[in-house]
């Protein structure tokens, strides 16, 4: 009885992982989305961060969307922020962790690292419009 349990549940996580949520951001998470002046100052940037996030992939893949929001914070004129965020992402946006920011969130958890197959993208890119 418990190895037919196992198995139904390793059948109906299989078939699940294969549908990603619709993409949703929610800024820049815990972090503020700019200064006390400028409140939205690199909103775009943990927005476009969320994107690939939401998406998922490889490891490598997570590295360059991380460090593309550095560049793209430190773009609008805060360096510091910038570094002070990739520390964070690095830390916080495991995919080992059932956050709802973590790496891969539109798919169900758990994910990890993992390339995305063609019916994967294509999933993406019909969300797209």
């Amino acid at each position: 009885m418990k190895k037919g349990f196992v198995f139904l549940l390793f059948l109906l996580s299989s078939v699940s992982a294969s549908e990603i949520r619709p993409f949703e951001s929610d800024g820049c998470s815990s972090f503020p989305d700019g200064t006390l002046w400028q409140n939205e100052l690199w909103l775009a940037c943990c927005t476009a961060h969320d994107y690939a996030y939401w998406q998922g992939g490889t490891f490598e893949q997570r590295l360059q969307a991380d460090q593309e929001l550095e560049a793209c914070v430190s773009a609008v004129g805060e360096p510091e922020i910038a570094r002070l965020m990739l520390a964070g992402v690095r830390v916080g946006g495991t995919p080992y962790l059932p956050t709802m920011f973590r790496w891969g969130y539109g798919w169900p958890y758990p994910r990890g690292y993992k390339a995305l197959s063609d019916e994967e993208r294509q999933q993406i890119e019909a969300l797209e419009g």
